[in-house]
Order: C-alpha cells, then sequence, then structure tokens
C-alpha cells in the first residue's frame, strides 16, 4: 500500500502540469515511486521485522523519526491500510480482489481521459497556431493597405492645391500622368490612381467644348478579357442627363481608358462618391471586376474639397465645397498574392478573403472556393470605411497529425497501474507479518507523547503552585526588613530575600523550559522603546559592575529606529541571561554591549571589532566577535552584495544584530560544544563558586528562535567571550505617535530639550569608550567635541570658537598627569565668563572616586558614576548646571517623602483566597498611605463593591475558588 501512497504523490503531478509533459519523464517519475519501495520489500522479506518486542523498544526512536517523515496524507492512508488490509483475516477473504478489478478497470477509464485530454490539448495549440498566423497576415495585409491609403489621401491634397488652387492650373493629363508613374512605388498596393472632377449640368457644355471629349456613360462597359488595345474599351454612349456628372480627367497611364468616363453613372461608384463627399473620409466600393485586368478588386475615393472648408462642416457645406473625387484602384487578387510570397510558410495554411457587409451572401475578394467545415480562424479587417466590413478566413491545408503523445503516454500510464496492481497483489499478504509490530510501535508513541505532556504539565503545575508561597515568603521578608532590625538581623533577611529571588528566578526558567518543550511559548507584538530596555538591563547591573570595577557600557546604533514592534520582555530575558553571565565571569576589563542592523554590520566595517587592545572599550583583549556569526544565514557567502540590500530602517521588517562582548574567564575549547544544552554547566564547580543552573543559555536561544533569529559566540581562555544573537522586528516608526507620550524614557525626553544647544568636551584616550559617552550625551540633544588627553582638552578649551557648557573627563585621563588636572581645573576657573564650565569625572567605582584633584586648588569636580544611563547622566547634569527639576533623584524618581503620601486617602479594596498573599498586598498599599479593607473571596467583593461604596481601586486575584477574579469583576460591573 505504500506503492498506492507514492503513487497517488506521484499522480498529483499531473493535475498541476495539465499532462503536458514527456512521456520519458513520465514513465521515470513513476517507475521512481515503485523503485523506493524496493527497500521496504527487502525489509519485510529479510525477516528483520520479526524480532523480539524488546528490539522494538530499544530503538523506537528509529520509528518514531521515520514515521514522522512521512507526509500526514501517507501516514493517513498507511493507517486505513494496515486497519483494513493488514489484518491476517484479510488472506481468507476475497474482497480485496475486487479492490484490485476495480483498480484496473478505473485506470483504464483514466487512461481513455488522458488520451482524451491530451488530444484536446494538441487541438487547442493547433487552433493557437492558426490564429496566431491567420492574426499575422491579416495584420500586415491591413498595414500596407493603410500606407497606399495614406498616400492617395495626399495625392488628393496635391490636387486640390495645385489645381484648384491654382489659376491656370499646374497640373494637366500629362503631369499627371506622369507624376503619379514615378510615385507608383509609395502606392505599392494600388493598380492606378485617376481624378474625376465635379461639373453641373449647367457646365457641362462648356466643359466639354474645354476639354475637346464628350462625357461618356459608365454602367455599359461589360467586363471582358484583357486585350491589348486600350481603345478597345471606348464607350460609344454619352453620360445622360443628370444634376452633376463626375467625369475622370486625370488618370495615371495604366488606367487611362477611364479618362472622360463619368463616374456619378455608374451604380457601385455613384454611391461611392456620395458617401466620400459627405463623410469626409476614404470610402470603398464593393468588389468587382476590374477593366482591362478582370481581377477582382476595389475603388478607394476621396473627396477634394476646398483648402478653407472647417473640419465641423456639415454635409450640406461638404458637397458645396467639393471640387472632385480622387480614387485609388486596389487589386485584392494581387495584393494578397504578393503578401503570401513574403511570408516562408505561406503554403502551411489557406488564405481566404471576403467582403462581409452583407453577412448572408459574403463576397469572395481572395482564395479558394473550399467547402471544407473542418479547423479555421477569422481575423478581422479593417481598411478604414466603416460602412463596409471585410474579414480574413484561414485554414490549414494538411489534416492534423495523429496524437502520439496521447497516444503513448496513455498506454504508458495502463501498463504502469497494471504493474502497480500486480505489486500490490504480491505485496499484500507480506505486509500483515508487520501489523502487530506496528500497532505496538503505535502503542510506544502515544505512551511517550503522553508522558511528554504529562511532565509538561507537571512542571508547569509545580512551577506555578511554587511560586505563590514563595511570593508570600519576599513579601514578608520585605514587610519584616521595614522593622526595627538590627544590623545581624538585616544582613539575615537580605541573604534570605536574596535566596528567595535566587528561588523564583530558578522556578521562572524551569517554567520557561517547560512551555518551550511542549511548544507553548508564545511572543508578544506590543511597542516598545529598545534604548529605555538596555537602559533599565544596565541598572540592574550597575551594583555588580562598580563593586568589581568592570566598565559596563552600551551602544546602539543611530540607525535602528527609536521604537520597535516586538516581545520586550523575553528580548530583555535575553539580554539580561547574557549580561548575567558575562558579569559573573568577569573580574578585570570591561562587558560591552552593541546593537547594530544586520545591514549595517553586512555593509560597513566600523561596527567590526578588532582584536587589537587599544581598540577596546577598557585596553583589555577580546575575542573577535565576527567569528561568532560565522555561521549565521544572515553573513552566508550566497546572499546579494551589501549594495543590493536595503536598510531595515527604509522597510517594516527589522533586522538587529546584538552583541555581547567581555573580558573574563572565557569558556574550555573542550566545553564549548555544550553551551546551549539545558542544565549543563561547563564546569562542576561552575555552580558551587558562581550559581545558576545553566538553563539561561538554552532559554535564550530557544526565544531567539522564536524571533527568527540566530545565536552564536566565540570564547578564548583567559581573554574573554562575545555571544551574538540576531532578531526579527516590525518598524513602529510610522504608528509612534501615540506611543511616544507614554515610552518608558519620557523623562529623558523631557529633559533632553533642557540641554539643547549646549557643547560638551569629552576627554578620553579610548576611542570606543569615548563613542559610548557620545552616544548618551547626543540623546539629551548636547553636542560634543572629543579630545584625546588632557594637553589637546586644553587646547580644545583655548581655541575652540563655540561656548562648551561642561567638559567630562575619564577617571583614567585624569589620575594620568597631575599637573594637567590642575592646568584644566585652573582654565576653567579664570574663563572671564561667569558661567564657567563644569567639570564632571567618569568612574568606573566607588573606591576609584576617592581619588581626589590636587589639594593645593580647593576644588572637588562632580563625579558620574558607570555605567551611564540617560536618566541618571541627565539628573547629575541638572544637579550640577542649575537647569530642570532639581527636586529629582538621582534616577529620576520621585522623592522619598512624596512616596509615603502616594496613596494617602485612597480606598482600596484587596480580594485574595491566600491569606499570605493578602496580607503581602494589604502592607505594601497601607506603606503608602491608602486605608486597605480585605476580602477572601469573590463573593464577599461583590458584596462590598455593591453601590454605593467609597473604594477608588480594587485588586482582584483572578484564580479563586468558587468565584475566580474576571467572573467576580463581571458581576460587580
Amino acid at each position: 500500500m505504500v506503492v498506492l501512497s507514492r503513487l497517488l504523490s506521484c499522480m498529483s503531478y499531473f493535475h498541476v502540469f495539465g499532462f503536458d509533459l514527456k512521456v520519458g519523464h513520465l514513465v521515470l517519475m513513476l517507475c521512481c515511486c515503485m523503485l523506493s519501495e524496493i527497500p521496504m520489500n527487502w525489509f519485510i522479506n529479510g525477516g528483520l521485522m520479526e524480532k523480539k518486542i524488546s528490539f522494538l523498544r530499544d530503538r523506537g526512536k528509529i520509528w518514531l523519526s521515520w514515521w514522522e517523515k512521512i507526509p500526514a496524507s501517507g501516514r493517513k492512508i498507511h493507517h486505513h491500510y494496515y486497519q483494513y488490509i493488514g489484518s491476517k483475516k484479510v488472506r481468507e477473504k476475497s474482497w480485496w480482489r475486487k479492490i484490485l478489478i476495480a483498480w484496473v478497470v478505473s485506470w483504464v477509464f483514466g487512461s481513455v481521459w488522458i488520451f482524451l485530454y491530451m488530444s484536446s490539448q494538441a487541438t487547442e495549440k493547433r487552433k493557437e497556431t492558426l490564429a496566431s498566423m491567420c492574426d499575422e497576415r491579416a495584420r500586415m495585409l491591413q498595414d500596407q493597405f493603410n500606407v497606399s491609403m495614406n498616400h492617395v489621401q495626399a495625392l488628393a491634397i496635391l490636387i486640390s492645391t495645385f489645381h484648384h488652387g491654382k489659376n491656370p492650373s499646374a497640373i494637366d493629363q500629362a503631369t499627371f500622368a506622369k507624376y503619379t508613374e514615378r510615385t507608383a512605388f509609395e502606392r505599392p498596393l494600388t493598380s492606378g490612381v485617376a481624378y474625376a472632377v465635379r461639373v453641373l449640368h449647367s457646365e457641362r457644355e462648356q466643359f466639354e467644348k474645354q476639354q475637346g471629349w464628350t462625357i461618356k456613360r459608365m454602367d455599359t462597359l461589360e467586363p471582358s478579357p484583357v486585350q491589348e488595345d486600350d481603345n478597345a474599351f471606348e464607350p460609344q454612349e454619352p453620360s445622360p442627363i443628370q444634376e452633376e456628372y463626375a467625369p475622370v480627367i486625370f488618370a495615371q497611364d495604366t488606367i487611362s481608358h477611364v479618362v472622360s468616363l463619368d463616374m456619378m453613372s455608374g451604380k457601385e461608384d455613384r454611391e461611392n462618391v456620395l458617401r466620400a463627399r459627405v463623410s469626409g473620409k476614404g470610402v470603398l466600393t464593393a468588389p468587382f471586376r476590374l477593366l482591362k485586368s478582370n481581377r477582382l478588386g476595389v475603388i478607394l475615393t476621396f473627396a477634394v474639397y476646398k483648402s478653407e472648408i472647417p473640419s465641423n462642416a456639415t454635409p450640406n457645406e461638404r458637397i458645396q465645397a467639393t471640387h472632385g473625387y480622387l480614387g485609388g484602384v486596389f487589386d485584392i487578387e494581387s495584393l494578397v498574392e504578393k503578401l503570401l510570397h513574403q511570408l516562408a510558410s505561406k503554403q502551411t495554411i489557406i488564405v481566404n478573403v471576403y467582403d462581409t457587409t452583407n453577412l448572408s451572401d459574403p463576397i469572395s475578394m481572395y482564395g479558394p472556393n473550399t467547402t471544407d467545415n473542418g479547423m479555421y480562424h477569422v481575423s478581422t479587417l479593417n481598411f478604414g470605411d466603416p460602412f463596409r466590413q471585410h474579414e480574413m478566413r484561414c485554414r490549414f491545408k494538411q489534416k492534423p497529425p495523429w496524437p502520439w503523445m496521447a497516444i503513448t503516454t496513455s498506454i504508458g500510464v495502463l501498463v504502469i497501474a497494471l504493474l502497480v496492481g500486480h505489486i500490490f497483489h504480491a505485496t499484500v499478504n507480506r505486509i500483515a507479518k508487520v501489523e502487530d509490530d506496528y500497532r505496538e510501535m503505535m502503542e510506544l508513541k502515544k505512551r511517550a507523547e503522553a508522558a511528554d505532556v504529562a511532565k509538561s504539565q507537571f512542571l508547569a503545575t509545580v512551577s506555578h503552585e511554587i511560586r505563590t508561597p514563595m511570593n508570600g515568603v519576599l513579601g514578608m521578608l520585605q514587610m519584616l526588613m521595614d522593622t526595627d532590625l538590627d544590623i545581624t538581623q538585616q544582613d539575615y533577611v537580605r541573604t534570605a530575600q536574596a535566596s528567595g529571588k535566587a528561588l523564583v528566578s530558578l522556578i521562572n526558567e524551569v517554567l520557561d523550559q517547560a512551555k518551550i518543550e511542549s511548544g507553548k511559548l508564545e511572543l508578544e507584538a506590543v511597542q516598545f522603546d529598545l534604548r529605555a530596555i538596555l537602559d533599565d538591563v544596565l541598572s540592574l547591573f550597575s551594583g555588580k559592575s562598580q563593586e568589581k570595577g568592570i566598565e559596563l557600557a552600551v551602544y546602539i546604533s543611530d540607525r535602528v529606529p527609536e521604537s520597535l514592534i516586538g516581545d520586550p520582555g523575553r528580548f530583555r530575558q535575553i539580554i539580561t541571561n547574557l549580561m548575567g553571565n558575562s558579569i559573573k565571569f568577569t573580574e578585570k576589563g570591561h562587558v560591552f554591549v552593541t546593537v547594530h542592523l544586520v545591514e549595517e554590520v553586512m555593509g560597513s566595517i566600523e561596527v567590526e571589532t578588532e582584536t587589537s587592545p587599544k581598540n577596546t572599550l577598557s585596553g583589555f583583549p577580546v575575542s573577535d566577535k565576527r567569528r561568532s556569526w560565522e555561521a549565521f544565514k544572515a553573513f552566508s557567502e550566497e546572499k546579494p552584495s551589501c549594495s543590493q540590500i536595503p536598510l531595515s530602517t527604509s522597510s517594516e521588517t527589522i533586522n538587529l544584530i546584538v552583541s555581547v562582548e567581555d573580558t573574563g574567564v572565557g569558556i574550555p575549547r573542550e566545553a564549548q560544544s555544550r553551551v546551549f544544552t539545558p542544565f549543563m554547566q561547563v564546569h562542576t564547580s561552575t555552580s558551587r563558586t558562581h550559581g545558576g543552573t545553566g538553563i539561561g543559555l538554552s532559554i535564550s536561544k530557544c526565544l531567539v528562535g522564536l524571533m527568527k533569529g540566530e545565536i552564536g559566540f566565540v570564547s578564548e581562555p583567559q581573554i574573554g567571550s562575545t555571544f551574538t544573537f540576531t532578531a526579527v522586528f516590525t518598524n513602529g516608526h510610522f504608528n509612534s505617535n501615540k506611543y511616544k507620550k507614554q515610552q518608558i524614557n519620557n523623562h529623558s525626553k523631557s529633559v533632553s530639550s533642557e540641554f539643547e544647544g549646549m557643547k560638551a568636551l569629552v576627554v578620553d584616550p579610548r576611542p570606543i569608550r569615548a563613542k559610548v559617552t557620545i552616544y548618551h550625551l547626543q540623546r539629551l540633544g548636547i553636542h560634543v567635541e572629543v579630545a584625546s588627553d588632557l594637553n589637546q582638552g586644553l587646547t580644545s578649551l583655548s581655541s575652540g570658537t563655540a561656548v562648551i557648557t561642561m567638559v567630562l573627563v575619564e577617571k583614567e585621563a585624569w589620575d594620568k598627569d597631575i599637573d594637567l588636572s590642575s592646568l584644566l581645573i585652573n582654565k576653567l576657573r579664570k574663563n572671564d565668563k561667569v558661567d564657567y564650565p563644569k567639570l564632571f569625572l567618569l568612574a568606573n567605582s566607588i573606591s576609584s572616586t576617592k581619588t581626589s584633584a590636587p589639594k593645593s586648588i580647593g576644588y572637588t569636580p562632580n563625579v558620574i558614576m558607570k555605567p551611564l544611563r540617560v536618566s541618571m547622566l541627565a539628573a547629575s547634569l541638572q544637579r550640577a548646571l542649575g537647569v530642570g527639576n532639581k527636586g529629582n533623584c538621582l534616577n529620576g524618581g520621585l522623592p522619598v517623602l512624596s512616596l509615603r503620601n502616594l496613596l494617602c486617602g485612597k480606598h482600596i479594596l484587596v480580594v485574595d483566597d491566600n491569606n499570605v498573599n493578602l496580607r503581602v498586598a494589604a502592607h505594601a498599599l497601607k506603606k503608602y498611605g491608602a486605608e486597605v479593607a480585605c476580602a477572601d473571596s469573590g463573593k464577599k467583593a461583590i458584596a462590598m463593591l455593591k453601590p454605593p461604596h467609597n473604594f477608588d481601586a480594587c485588586f482582584m486575584d483572578i484564580q479563586m475558588p468558587e468565584m475566580d477574579g474576571v467572573t467576580t469583576w463581571t458581576g460587580s460591573a
């Protein structure tokens, strides 16, 4: 039955490609389907499936992986097959033979259908070929006719100008004949042209005396075979008396026999002349036998008007302004014959041209009289006369060939179907042997899946149940810290609280791992500020970095948009895990986080880290981060060149690349292969020395994968490690008007205007470290000038044209030369201006700030502790410069006294079925001056919230017995 499933997959290609395949390709495809089953048949015949059940249990994973690779449709066919056919009872029944007969009969009809379908496809293709050839000939005929018609019309203008516009006329018969003969190549489709003048009956006698001949009648002429003597067509009867005449006065030599003939005396010519002068356009006659040549032709007639006739003249005005009529004779048979001779495939099809003005009785203008009712195509011809309709009909000369493709394909499909039926007949008994083993394998698979689901549910449930009492423990410890304790008791409480937080962090990581394994972890899509998130993470690790005295810095490229759309919590979790590991294993040097666009890294060398210590943040050597993304698909050589990649900021998709660089102990080479393995530490003593569970990097890798990114690292022992990952977000710039009012770093936005126009001088011997300082100052709107040492800084102060508001000196440069430090202070204090530039020192640790300026000066500069954040930097500059809200705390927070009275006079209801959590929440709200009422069930909450009530807010647990929080809130509303 596996053959049947593969065959059905192959047959789906017929529907997609409409059977437009070569026979060899079709046979090859179906043969491959059958040959792919040979290993399976060998596997069954070899007796390997008759092993003990323990063999299946030991190697169940191999069978499960093989089963997952089979498409869903194939698995469904296998399931039904083994359920209904694979049983051993099938051998005792004969109904499966009916299925085999039905299979063969159905494919007989199927092969017939294939033959009919492919034959119809060949017929349609033949029709398309005929239509293309016919349309091409019709277009060429119409184009050449239009060219000749344009030259005839131009000749009418020439006669109007030089015959009627000159007195005396500049044209006579000899001139006209000579001119038309020389310009005949411009009218390749005309047999000749002639001009007939309009003569009224009152002017006839004078006109005949002037011309020297009598106006002859045209309709008495009978067509006759071609004769050598042109005078043989000389008519004997004069034109009958009528209101007006149209005698031919000029004619080309080829049709000079029509001179003196009255065009108004013939029926077809009279109608042609009248329609031409009323419409002002070229008109055609019906096909008729031409004089002298006895071939079918038409006459194209243009009216010759006075030159001053307006374009919007009425029919009566056109008649009055008519001078005469210029006609061109077209030999249709000769015209089409010349056209067909120009084409190489003229012998392939038969062409007929018809005048279909009268649809009931069309006039054949060219082509043989055929009565074949087979395939033909009609192409419309437009010769410029809307009154007369013409068309071209084409048909093939030869009959269509036999559809050998359809015949061979249908026969081949039938043969293969019979072969598959034979294979089915030979295999049906053998597959019954694996029925019992297959069922046991499926049972083992279901048990494994159920165990995996139970494990994930257990972890999720236990983790949630553990966090509930842990929140109570941490809350009570916080309440205990607010009481009067001695130093020893405070130390014990802080230790217990730190241990509790570590336990909660471990529980959260285990819960995330359980969600990842069960496939239930989903990302949010909200708008957030990337720079504000990294500032918060810096605040989280600032105390640890200051204790160790290491550099901690963040730099974000200007090309990264201010607002993005994604999951800020999970992004913060990745950054926190990577920075936490870096600070944990780094005792000296720095931890440096950079954020760029992927396209920016691919197209610029400036963002690439050099291995030279001079070009690093702290002066310590680092591992080259370019090696951490060698395996990234975004940097594959198969990608287009950088010049062809558009920047992310111009589109909705933002591709970020984030690197966390440290100068820690590094990762041993033998342990680098298991860095992202869950619950695996680099060394057994790592968790005892530094703490941790070894699960953070595994979760980070899964989160990066959910963000459609990649993660990698490069590490060198005793030098450091660099972890790099990419993430895909959406640009929130176009939808950020509302968001900007609520963004996390609104404090920095509000204070940035206070520093607009200010200029700062940064003295730092390290370019990368100075670049980080410039990044944060420019976020406040401050213009920055950089000096590599104090000597260069003094030069900038002396020669600078712009007023420098502040000078920020790195502690390393300050302590390097005390004399220059003193000189810089004197330079600033001796400034002629009252508001001389303020001096700030940038320090890494608290111990380094004890180094003061020379005592003789008696001046202590302001110290700004690193890592730099916008809120902290803004608050420090506000205090020193005397701008903005001076009452704010260091990090932009509110004073403690105002927080204690924040909820003063507010009545708040707290609802929770857990008594410990209820007490913790009530105490936390009372701490800020609120009056708190408590309830331990939803029913009591509804009773207390019935109007009228005096509560300003209600905090309610969602999961409660009897009535949960959502139901309670709905009932109270």
